[in-house]
């Protein structure tokens, strides 16, 4: 499916009157307390926020799997969806792709569709936590840790594969992110577990190209629930001190513990020069992979405001989305979350950093707060909208997704047993 331009002026006209009223009340405020509102706009519409493949279409839990109809049965139709996304939100230019979920058959044609719908391919994910129809060992107890080198050489191999995959279709990220771990006492070595992890990431460190960079994901518990081998940000940290530059550590949202003060983990990392990349999501009890700002979106804007503090610095990471949708259409998910990704990247470029600094320094307690509080509070969609639009996006995407009858039209496309590969 392609929605045109004037789809969306047509949908914006409606909207537009009401809009303006909003954006200017807003602006003049935002002038009187001195911030740059031009500047402000540039740096919304310059976060571009990549979309994982897999969370296109209806996700899954251990219980079950509700699929919904229109879902992209293959890499063209995902990169058609986001094509949309983007055509609605103006907020997802990449995607992030998962081997070997979406092998590309074709890698001209994938590049050609990505160029035609004005996207590209940032990251590419192994996958070494599923035993695969056509693979010869398991990975029921390990894979870089296992205990049998074969083991580990086939998952070595696996990675190098997807580098290729990424190499063809212009990537510069491999993601790496391991099930491995134990879910009794006794049953796995903690240093050997961590020794053959290192050595295997060091051999498929070796094939990383140097415009790439290698990122090592974190999780505390789930699949294993004793230990995993790499359950936090220090361990992940001592793994990518030691393989070297082109490695770095990634955050996500729904990988910690509960009540982790995650902001702190993104301001030493940054500190460190280690951040490489976010999953976004939001989680109540554990690793839930729901919408973005869903359940904790003051924590999301005080992570945001860590990221801002530190935009100084060399390395941008890279900005991804990790969902999983059972009850929710998918694409109206991503664009929920997209939106709350900008709105609060917004209200944390609002923040005074001078003013809050001068605050700590003389341990003015409430002022702090206040000040943090005041730019959370500020109802900033007026702005974000615009940003949208001036990008030539629609003003409320989601409104537009429904009024364009988007997941209708998809399904007269594809029908209603289309299942996306993943989770």
């Amino acid at each position: 499916m392609n929605i045109n331009p004037s789809q969306i002026s047509s949908h914006n006209e409606s909207l537009l009157a009401d809009h303006k009223e909003k954006f200017d009340f807003l602006a003049q405020q935002l002038d009187k307390s001195g911030i740059d509102v031009e500047n402000l706009i540039q740096k919304v519409q310059n976060l571009q926020i990549e979309v994982p493949s897999w969370a296109l279409g209806t996700g899954g839990t251990r219980f079950g799997r509700f699929a919904g109809g229109g879902e992209p049965g293959n890499l063209i139709q995902k990169i058609e969806d986001v094509g949309v996304l983007n055509t609605l939100s103006r907020a997802c230019d990449s995607i992030s792709l998962h081997i070997p979920w979406d092998i590309p058959s074709d890698a001209n044609a994938i590049k050609q569709e990505l160029k035609t719908k004005g996207l590209k391919i940032n990251s590419v994910n192994s996958n070494t936590f599923q035993d695969q129809p056509d693979q010869k060992h398991s990975y029921k107890f390990g894979s870089l840790c296992h205990t049998d080198k074969e083991v580990r050489k086939q998952a070595v191999d696996h990675n190098i594969e997807v580098i290729e995959y990424g190499k063809m279709l212009d990537a510069n990220v491999l993601t790496v992110w391991l099930a491995d771990g134990s879910s009794f006492p006794g049953q796995m070595d903690f240093r050997r577990a961590y020794s053959n992890t290192l050595s295997s990431l060091e051999e498929i460190y070796s094939k990383i190209p140097n415009e790439w960079q290698m990122l090592l994901e974190y999780k505390p518990f789930e699949p294993a629930f004793y230990h995993t081998v790499i359950p936090d940000w220090g361990t992940s940290y001592s793994m990518v001190t030691a393989l070297g530059d082109k490695a770095n550590t990634l955050v996500d949202l729904g990988h910690h513990l509960p009540n982790t003060n995650i902001e702190q983990i993104v301001a030493t990392l940054q500190l460190l020069n280690k951040l490489g990349g976010f999953h976004f999501n939001d989680s109540k009890y554990a690793d839930d992979d729901i919408s973005v700002g869903s359940i904790k979106p003051y924590a999301l804007f005080l992570i945001f405001l860590e990221l801002v503090k530190g935009e100084t610095t060399n390395m941008e990471p890279a900005w991804m989305i990790d969902a999983s949708h059972n009850l929710k259409d998918p694409l109206q998910d991503l664009l929920q979350s997209l939106q709350n990704i900008h709105l609060n990247y917004a209200k944390a470029l609002t923040v005074n950093l001078d003013e809050l600094r001068h605050a700590q320094e003389s341990n003015e307690v409430a002022q702090c707060q206040e000040i943090l509080q005041n730019a959370f509070q500020l109802d900033l969609r007026p702005l974000v909208a615009e940003a949208r639009f001036r990008a030539g996006g629609a003003l409320n995407p989601l409104s537009a997704f429904k009024s364009l009858k988007v997941r209708e039209n998809l399904i007269k496309e594809r029908g209603t047993s289309t299942v996306a590969t993943g989770l």
